[in-house]
């Protein structure tokens, strides 16, 4: 989720700088207390002051000081890394995007935590492998993310399971009513390479292996992941003008009524309820063979090495993760919750009908690597994907896909 994660929260901590196999600024949860900052990208929903002003009634000494970054998550990443460079203490928690867990904590910028402070065994468990680097905990899971397909019910009978589906439904679809059949995000940036790992995924294969230190791509696979996308650019199904769509282009196409189907994160439910009614529908994304594979979004609450104030840094996470405020968490901010037992609650279903059906998404979606250099691996898979879309000739996609492997495996040998 890149970039409409909800956000990235920085707080710096009285510590060295610490490696992957260091523990940083001494014993964990024990490096004082005072005033801490939470720096964060912009809050859209303005869910997030009256969650901090409920932690400076309780504990006046140790206020918390909400700092709102870049609203894109690139631009959020680079002012915390220059921060953390520097080893200054401005930062004291940081909200990190599921994908940054390796790289901080290979370069010493957080510290581990110690697991037992934390419920996590109340938390979804893919989300919690997100928060995990070397077998050490490096964070606390905040939000959640997995991809959905968001369909029109007055124009599908049945939602698709399959890619086949998903094409013959967006062909009949596009002639009838004269509008796109699918689209997702297809700009060269982290939205493609999301876009097309779940793709590779859905076909059976994946990019990297979970740890990161091998590339597992296997051309085959990533040749029917790109047919999926190059045959719907060929035939019409799935509009060019995608090629130049972010989650928020590809949720106003959508909820304008100029696609019949489209891939986004759970933020667009709102938005397409207010604008569709019970046109609205939601699933899984289709795959190959059946249902397929999201890539797993979110953010996770992390301690700046440099923090002056570790402990209180601590407590507050622990507060900002309790079940009472990711309750909050979804209901007045819209972001999908850690805690498993909420998808659950009869009431949240009532009024966020999707949640069974994120449910099953995020249980079944996949991390993207786990890499120290996972911004470059990033690079490679968007730059070559975008490339076969931009000329969806019969043999684009094995044109790239064994140039995608070659590049990806001089990444990894070279980390």
């Amino acid at each position: 989720m890149l970039r409409l994660l909800p956000a990235l929260l920085a707080v710096t901590l009285a510590a060295g700088c610490a490696t992957a196999g260091d523990e940083g600024g001494g014993e964990t949860g024990t490096g004082g207390t005072g005033p801490i900052t939470f720096a964060t990208g912009r809050d859209t929903t303005a869910y997030l002051q009256p969650l901090l002003d409920r932690w400076n009634q309780a504990h006046p000494a140790e206020k918390v000081t909400l700092l709102e970054l870049p609203e894109a998550a690139d631009e959020q990443r680079a002012q915390i890394a220059a921060n953390l460079q520097a080893q200054s203490s401005r930062y004291d928690v940081l909200g990190l995007d599921v994908v940054w867990t390796a790289e901080f904590a290979e370069n010493g910028w957080i510290i581990p935590l110690e697991r037992g402070l934390f419920p996590l065994d109340r938390f979804l468990p893919p989300v919690v492998e997100t928060a995990v680097y070397k077998d050490k905990l490096w964070a606390v899971p905040y939000t959640s993310n997995a991809g959905l397909l968001y369909y029109r019910k007055d124009l599908v009978k049945k939602p698709p399971r399959t890619w086949a589906e998903l094409r013959d439904q967006s062909r009949e679809i596009t002639k009838k009513h004269n509008i796109g059949g699918y689209a997702g995000q297809f700009l060269a940036y982290e939205g493609l390479t999301v876009n097309f790992s779940e793709a590779v995924q859905s076909a059976g294969g994946e990019i990297v292996s979970r740890d990161g230190t091998e590339v597992t791509f296997d051309p085959a696979k990533g040749r029917v992941a790109l047919d999926f996308l190059l045959q719907g650019l060929r035939e019409g199904w799935i509009p060019k003008e995608s090629l130049s769509y972010k989650e928020e282009e590809s949720r106003l196409a959508f909820q304008e009524g100029r696609l019949a189907f489209a891939r986004n994160w759970p933020h667009a439910y709102g938005p397409a309820k207010a604008e569709l009614g019970g046109k609205l529908g939601v699933t899984r994304l289709p795959g190959l063979d059946g249902p397929g594979s999201s890539t797993l979004g979110g953010a996770n609450l992390a301690i700046s090495a440099y923090s002056k104030h570790q402990h209180t840094a601590q407590e507050f996470i622990r507060y900002f993760t309790s079940l009472e405020n990711e309750r909050r968490v979804l209901t007045e901010g819209s972001f999908p919750p850690v805690w498993s037992e909420l998808y659950d609650d009869p009431e949240l279903i009532e009024r966020f009908p999707y949640l069974p059906v994120l449910k099953e998404s995020i249980l079944a979606a996949r991390p993207r690597p786990v890499s120290a250099n996972y911004n470059q691996l990033s690079l490679v898979i968007a730059s070559s994907v975008a490339k076969a879309l931009g000329n969806p000739s019969p043999t684009a996609a094995d044109d790239v896909a064994a140039g995608m492997k070659s590049e990806l495996e001089e990444i990894i040998r070279t980390q």
